[in-house]
């Protein structure tokens, strides 16, 4: 299983036979350098989104719609989507898992906000949501874009996720401090790989905190682009 940074919230997964590009943001995202998308979309088979937020949605319709990537996430944006711009994708909801080229993806809850840019203001997105992702022997935690949620007690224990990418930026969502209080009270993480930070000022710019907090755990940091194998 393979995992590499796209900066943000983005992720490219690769897990058993699907290729997942998660909360993809290419354009005006400054963590991300320039003339690399190429290689980052090469050989996707899906495009797994979390809410309807710019800074996880801004290049998902265009890479659908070039690339023929069908999308995943919430029916209703889903939904919409494939009616409003003609894309192909699998919207579903909270507690459903879909197979994805083998990986099982189970939709759970987040606390956030979910809309994309209207011409009069915001449009409403369906709700925000993290899921869990199993296989190859690992059940990975993908937050979202959250805050501490009570929903993280039965999460970790029905699912028992080893891997958590948390978003934990601080402002939008969780910081490095509640991320780490919310991994050792509901979770028993192996990995933890911080997101959604560094990219503005308003968000953390060190992940310290949070390897600082959970002694014994592996928390990895990778750079953008940087690969990890889990």
């Amino acid at each position: 299983m393979k995992l590499t940074w796209l900066g943000h919230a983005g992720f490219r997964l690769e897990i058993e036979d699907a290729v997942l590009l998660i909360d993809p943001w290419f354009s005006g995202n400054p963590a991300f350098p320039e003339g690399r998308v190429d290689e980052v979309i090469a050989g996707a088979t899906h495009i797994l989104i979390t809410h309807g937020h710019g800074d996880h949605t801004a290049d998902a319709l265009a890479l659908s719609k070039q690339h023929h990537i069908p999308l995943v996430g919430i029916a209703d944006l889903i939904g919409w989507w494939s009616g409003e711009e003609g894309i192909k994708g699998t919207g579903f909801n909270k507690g459903g898992t879909v197979d994805l080229n083998g990986a099982k993806v189970t939709m759970v809850n987040a606390v956030h906000s979910s809309s994309v840019d209207g011409r009069t203001g915001p449009i409403y997105a369906g709700t925000e949501s993290g899921y869990m992702i199993a296989g190859e022997g690992h059940t990975i935690y993908l937050s979202g874009d959250t805050d501490i949620m009570a929903d993280m007690d039965w999460m970790g224990d029905y699912h028992k996720p080893d891997i958590g990418i948390l978003a934990c930026g601080g402002f939008y969502t969780m910081d490095m401090a509640r991320a780490a209080y919310a991994a050792k009270r509901y979770f028993d993480f192996k990995t933890v790989i911080p997101c959604h930070y560094k990219t503005f000022p308003a968000l953390e710019q060190s992940a310290q905190p949070l390897i600082d907090a959970l002694p014994g755990v592996k928390v990895l940091t990778p750079e953008v682009l940087e690969t990890l194998t889990l």
